[in-house]
C-alpha cells in the first residue's frame, strides 16, 4: 500500500511522512521546495525522510499534471493526502498569482488525477481561515463559510467546494481538514512562534498585531500529526467531509508570549500595531465532530508545547 503525501518538506507533511514510516507504511513524497519560506529548513526535513528504505521523493510541482500522472503510473496510490499549498494569509496580499497556480491549479490536478486512478482515500488540507469573518464562536463545521477575507482563505474555501461536486459526482471517498495555528518543532519561519523566537533571542521587538487583543487555538503538531493518521485508518466511506483539527481550548495572543518569556528566561520587547489586512482576531476550533470519529482529542498544552519547540530550535536551528 502506498501512501501519496504532497508537500511532504513543509511543516505538517514531514511530521506526517515521519509518522507512516514509523508505522512501515509506504510513502510517496511529492514537494517543489518553493523559497516562498528557508529551503534548507525543507531540504533538512527531506534528509531525515530520505533515512527510510520506505520512502521515495519527486521533486514536483502540482501544476505540472503530467509529471503528476506519471507518479500515479508508477506507483499503486492507494491514499492520496495533500498538503501541498502555497501557504499564508499576508503573503497572499502582495503574490497572489502563487495562490491560483498552487492553490487551485495544482489542488485541481492532484484531485482529478486521484479520481481517474480510483484512489481509495484522498485527504486534502484545508484552513480555518475559511471561516473569516464568522462570528459565531467556537467555530464549527457547519457553520455558514462565506466570508472569506483573504485570497489564501478564498483558495482553500474553493478547494472545498471543487472536492465537494467531485465527492457527489464520482463518489470520491474524500476529507478536508480545516488546521487551526499548527505549531511545533520544525515548524514554519513565518509563524508567530517562529517569528518571535528568532527576534527574542537577537534582541529584537517582536511585532504583535491588533494591539495583542488576538485569540488563537494553539495546535500540537503532534496532535495534529495523530488526528491525520487516524482519519487515514478509518474504514467507513466519506463524501468530502469536513473536519476542524484544532486544540478546542484557544488561548489570549498575550498568554502565549508570557509563556514564551518564561520558557526563554528573557525579557520581551514589543511593538504594537492594528489588525493587519487579511486577519482574524479570534480562532476557536469546535473539534467535537473529529473526536466522535477518532476517539482522540489534542493532550498537550503551550507550556509543554512551547519548550518542545525551543529545545528544537536551539538545538537546529539558532545560530
Amino acid at each position: 500500500m502506498n501512501i501519496l503525501i504532497t508537500g511532504c518538506a513543509g511543516f505538517i507533511g514531514f511530521h506526517l511522512s515521519k509518522k507512516f514510516l514509523d508505522n512501515n507504511k509506504k510513502v510517496i513524497g511529492i514537494d517543489n521546495l518553493n523559497n516562498y519560506y528557508d529551503v534548507s529548513l525543507k531540504l533538512k526535513r527531506l534528509k531525515i525522510l530520505k533515512k527510510y528504505k520506505n520512502f521515495k521523493f519527486h521533486k514536483i510541482d502540482l501544476s505540472n499534471k503530467i509529471k503528476i500522472e506519471k507518479i500515479f503510473k508508477k506507483y499503486k496510490i492507494s491514499q492520496v493526502i495533500n498538503l501541498a499549498a502555497q501557504a499564508g494569509v499576508r503573503y497572499s496580499i502582495t503574490n497572489p498569482e502563487a495562490y491560483i497556480t498552487s492553490n487551485l491549479i495544482g489542488f485541481y490536478n492532484i484531485m482529478q488525477i486521484s479520481k481517474d486512478f480510483n484512489v481509495n482515500k484522498f485527504i486534502y488540507a484545508s484552513s480555518s481561515s475559511v471561516y473569516g469573518a464568522n462570528s459565531s464562536i467556537p467555530f464549527s463545521e457547519s457553520d455558514e463559510v462565506k466570508s472569506p477575507i483573504s485570497l489564501y482563505a478564498a483558495t482553500k474555501l474553493s478547494n472545498e467546494i471543487l472536492c465537494e461536486s467531485y465527492s457527489r459526482m464520482f463518489k470520491m471517498n474524500s476529507i478536508g481538514l480545516r488546521f487551526f495555528t499548527v505549531y511545533g518543532p520544525w515548524g514554519r519561519p513565518d509563524m508567530a512562534l517562529f517569528k518571535f523566537t528568532k527576534k527574542i533571542l537577537n534582541n529584537q521587538k517582536i511585532d504583535i498585531y491588533n494591539y495583542g487583543k488576538m485569540l488563537r487555538d494553539f495546535t500540537y503538531i503532534d496532535d495534529v500529526i495523530e488526528s491525520i493518521y487516524r482519519l487515514s485508518k478509518v474504514k467507513k466511506k466519506f463524501q468530502n467531509e469536513i473536519f476542524n483539527v484544532g486544540n478546542n481550548s484557544p488561548v489570549q495572543l498575550m498568554k502565549f508570549i508570557l509563556e514564551l518569556e518564561k520558557a526563554l528566561k528573557l525579557k520581551i520587547k514589543y511593538k504594537f500595531f492594528p489588525m493587519q489586512l487579511g486577519d482574524v482576531k479570534s480562532t476557536y476550533s469546535n473539534s467535537r465532530k473529529l473526536f466522535k470519529v477518532i476517539n482522540f482529542k489534542p493532550k498537550t498544552n503551550i507550556k509543554l508545547g512551547i519548550n518542545n519547540f525551543l529545545k528544537w530550535y536551539l538545538k537546529n536551528y539558532h545560530i
